[in-house]
């Protein structure tokens, strides 16, 4: 099976984004834009290209202590219009976050108050200016836990009292995009490269794997030539976080995604068709224990390596000298050396 290139340092990026692949999704302007023209419903977003969008998020996330790092704030500018602010929010706990309409309020505000002071840069006191206007923001929550989403989405909702002081709150309300409202069908009609990684998403256990056995060819080719060299990478690290949170075996999943680093999606999937659920349970164990046996035989040999390096610095053996029998680091010698073992620290010469 070839290697692709560049797997060790993807798997830097699966290591910290865990099982949120979306963080991976909502950083790159490519899938982002296909994210807005198809699953939110505004017209003026329907030609959004990646070039039109700009990340912000590094600004505005050391300002906000509610922050995750699944947030994402996006200045996408709107062709013939003013720049339109995005925030999006990535939820995919099975338990539903109720402050949610809140932390869009507070994001809302310091995107504002940003603008202002980007405005009073360009000239100064422009925000105090009668014909100054705020850019509108667009307040986005992403869905794709198991529970129906059943959090208010318009503050408004949130506030006591709210039919005696109506017109003093706030009434904005956040779109909220519900993978669990689309249906496989729907999203396979979509299509494009972000619609195979919601089909993934859906999937809550090993035995559904099954599905992406008989997705249809035309859409596998249009898939194809969706995904360009540059999201190849992306797009791997994505789905091997996904399926790793299924617990499908590592053979498995280097089997797509080295069919992904060559660009054969048509056929990554061959293997689901005839996909033995037990058997794979079983693959995983054995691999489990195939990596608690090989963390085991080192923890092992660090033991036997301490105990060598302790009767060594006994003898009056130099630290230098025990580094070099025992492959232990100067640290773990010298800490043995200065806990009372009867060592001495002393040079290769001696």
């Amino acid at each position: 099976m070839t290697k692709a290139k560049g797997k060790g340092k993807g798997n830097a990026v699966i290591h910290k984004a865990k099982d949120n692949s979306f963080r991976l999704i909502f950083k790159e302007p490519e899938l982002f834009a296909e994210f807005l023209r198809n699953y939110v419903p505004i017209d003026l977003l329907r030609d959004i290209t990646p070039a039109d969008i700009e990340d912000m998020t590094d600004l505005f996330l050391p300002l906000f202590q509610d922050s995750k790092e699944s947030d994402t704030v996006k200045r996408v500018n709107l062709k013939n219009n003013p720049p339109l602010f995005v925030i999006a929010l990535l939820e995919h706990q099975s338990e539903v976050n109720h402050r949610t309409s809140f932390r869009l309020l507070q994001y809302i505000a310091l995107v504002l108050t940003e603008h202002e002071k980007e405005a009073n840069k360009k000239k100064k006191g422009a925000s105090s200016a009668k014909g100054f206007q705020y850019p509108p923001v667009l307040p986005i929550v992403f869905y794709d836990g198991k529970g129906k989403w059943t959090a208010e989405t318009n503050f408004l909702n949130k506030t006591r009292l709210n039919d005696v002081f109506y017109k003093y709150i706030p009434k904005f309300e956040y779109e909220l995009v519900n993978l669990n409202d689309y249906s496989r069908p729907e999203i396979i009609r979509i299509g494009g490269a972000l619609s195979l990684i919601m089909l993934i998403d859906k999937i809550t256990e090993a035995g559904d794997l099954r599905s992406l056995g008989d997705l249809p060819r035309d859409y596998l080719e249009k898939l194809q030539l969706a995904l360009s060299p540059d999201l190849s990478k992306l797009f791997a690290d994505v789905v091997t976080v996904l399926l790793k949170r299924i617990n499908v075996p590592s053979s498995e999943i280097e089997e797509i995604t080295d069919k992904i680093y060559e660009r054969k999606v048509q056929t990554m999937f061959a293997w689901a068709d005839n996909y033995d659920v037990q058997e794979t349970r079983r693959v995983a164990r054995m691999e489990g224990l195939k990596e608690g046996r090989k963390e085991g035989r080192k923890e092992g040999e660090k033991k036997q390596a301490l105990i060598i390096a302790k009767n060594f610095l006994s003898l009056g053996v130099p630290v230098e000298k025990v580094i070099k029998a025992t492959g232990l680091t100067r640290e773990e010698v010298e800490g043995l050396a200065g806990g009372g073992y009867g060592g001495r620290v002393g040079s290769v010469g001696e």
